[in-house]
């Protein structure tokens, strides 16, 4: 690089790829530490949701808007990053959030009956329960984003693990990582399971619950569909409540998975070794009794960490120790480039938002 890097940013998945990216929009420069490959840690996966639905009308504002950023950053980055296909929503929370969602501004949102259902999910069993229709939802394309994203960045991402960061006495940050000792004006940490443990050398100790999930995917039987929308199932009609399913680019395979997680003591071991192969039995069978349009047997297995905050499972939070930003939560995906931005602007010494901030709870149904 042909400048000193004014940022560290610790995390090469989607909300520190994103950061750096946003920091490189207001002509900043940065370093990303990762140890192992881009988005290969929490942001792993083929696909993710894109959706506006939420209990909290803080986070569905701030969902909104982080669309019109995919959208920009997908017409700057020459590739699509959320598909068209809209998410459908199945079950007894339906009536609350889409009144919640109607009373945004600007998101096409509706209810469907059971015949437009299945034209948008052609491989659901039958359902008549309530269901609505989010047009402005859809599969994130995480392989594509990651990569355009790496890719922009270029050098700035680097193969190295950060085993320590504090501020100095001259109002800057040190990092210490496997191979270097760097100073930068600020830092940024969003490193997974790995931020807990770094905030705790700065002396915070972050609420931050990790837990293992597993998500399988199924190949479509026959010829894939034209169009086929994410899913969100809380119903319960096909035994389980808290499903939700998303399509890979070129709608040939469907990766499903429940939202139930399991809990890990802090060390990362299980106190129940059986539980994550439980999950994914389980969800093999909601697979066989609830997407028909599915060859049954899994083609894919993806086991990783999640973290979570306790107030919500949608929970996010931005913590501050000196120069140092300390980002953490769940289901981080799709709110990374708006996220990515608000961190970028607080590194740059604008104040963070309020939302973001801990006693703020976003994400808190209201």
């Amino acid at each position: 690089m042909d400048q000193a890097p004014e940022v560290a940013v610790i995390g090469a998945g989607i909300v520190g790829l994103s950061t750096a990216y946003a920091l490189a929009e207001r002509g900043v420069t940065a370093r990303v530490y990762e140890r192992g490959l881009p988005g290969h840690g929490q942001s792993g996966g083929q696909s993710r949701i894109f959706r506006h639905a939420h209990d909290d009308p803080r986070m569905v504002e701030l969902t909104r808007q982080g669309r019109a950023v995919w959208d920009e950053w997908s017409d700057r980055l020459g590739a699509e990053l959320i598909s068209g296909d809209g998410v459908v929503a199945l079950g007894s929370p339906v009536p609350r959030r889409l009144r919640i969602l109607q009373e945004a501004d600007g998101i096409p949102v509706r209810s469907v009956d059971s015949a437009e259902l299945h034209a948008r999910m052609p491989l659901l069993a039958d359902y008549r329960g309530p269901a609505m229709l989010d047009e402005g939802g859809g599969a994130i394309r995480t392989r594509v984003a990651v990569e355009r994203l790496a890719d922009a960045l270029g050098d700035s991402v680097v193969t190295d693990e950060v085993i320590s960061l504090h501020p100095t006495d001259r109002g800057t940050v040190e990092v210490l990582s496997a191979v270097g000792r760097e100073e930068y004006a600020t830092a940024v940490v969003c490193a997974g399971l790995g931020t807990a443990r770094l905030a705790r050398s700065v002396g915070l100790s972050l609420p931050v619950q990790p837990a293992a999930h597993v998500r399988l995917t199924f190949q479509v039987e026959g010829e894939p569909p034209e169009r086929v929308a994410c899913l969100q199932d809380s119903s319960g009609e096909f035994g389980e409540v808290g499903v939700y399913a998303v399509p890979y680019p070129g709608n040939s395979r469907y990766a499903v998975g429940l939202s139930q997680t399991v809990e890990v003591r802090e060390d990362g071991s299980f106190a129940d070794p059986a539980a994550l192969a439980e999950l994914s039995d389980r969800a093999h069978a909601y697979v066989t009794r609830a997407l028909p349009g599915l060859d049954p047997e899994p083609v894919e297995y993806l086991h990783c960490w999640v973290t979570s905050l306790p107030w919500s499972e949608d929970g996010m939070a931005v913590w501050e120790a000196g120069r140092i930003f300390f980002a953490a939560g769940h289901n981080l995906f799709k709110q990374a480039p708006r996220l990515g931005r608000a961190l970028a602007a607080a590194a740059v010494g604008e104040e963070l938002e309020e939302d973001l901030r801990p006693a703020a709870a976003l994400g808190q149904p209201r």
